[in-house]
């Protein structure tokens, strides 16, 4: 019986520590993917109401694109492509330190945190799609996948 008394705190001993150490290793990695510049934060891929390619209807799809820098950035050059090749390239535009910018993909007047893709038809795949951000050098800055619009999901993809 002592044997056992005295096993059992040092086998919990080492699980906690086992644990513990699986625990540290997993938060960091988990948390870097997004660390120290620019990310997707959300995807809107079917807006709400009909798809009539209205101007309200295509600019309720968009893409947030997070800043998640202590400098600003220039985004000059940076591209955002989906899996059928459609492809966006950003002009002079700064998205400050920890600010967002959204891109829709109809028609509007672009303004602080807000852009425009200016199309006339739907970029995003209500059944599944990828958004890719592409740096001016043509290497993946980020990405972001999803499945199919659903009741539950709303058509909507938090990229975190």
């Amino acid at each position: 019986m002592r044997i056992r008394i005295a096993a059992a705190p040092i086998a919990l001993a080492a699980a906690t520590a086992l644990a513990g150490s699986l625990l540290a290793t997993a938060a960091p990695a988990s948390a870097a993917a997004h660390q120290g510049g620019l990310h997707f934060g959300a995807v809107q891929f079917d807006g709400p109401g009909k798809d009539d390619r209205s101007k309200k209807s295509l600019n309720a799809e968009w893409v947030n694109i997070h800043n998640n820098s202590k400098k600003k950035v220039q985004l000059k050059g940076f591209k955002v492509k989906d899996n059928t090749g459609y492809t966006y390239t950003f002009g002079s535009y700064t998205i400050g330190a920890g600010k967002t910018v959204k891109l829709r993909t109809g028609k509007g007047k672009n303004v602080s945190g807000t852009v425009h893709w200016n199309r006339g038809s739907y970029v995003w795949n209500n059944t599944g799609d990828k958004a890719r951000l592409i740096k001016p050098n043509g290497k993946l800055q980020d990405s972001c996948s999803w499945g199919k619009s659903t009741k539950a999901n709303k058509g909507a993809k938090n990229c975190h």
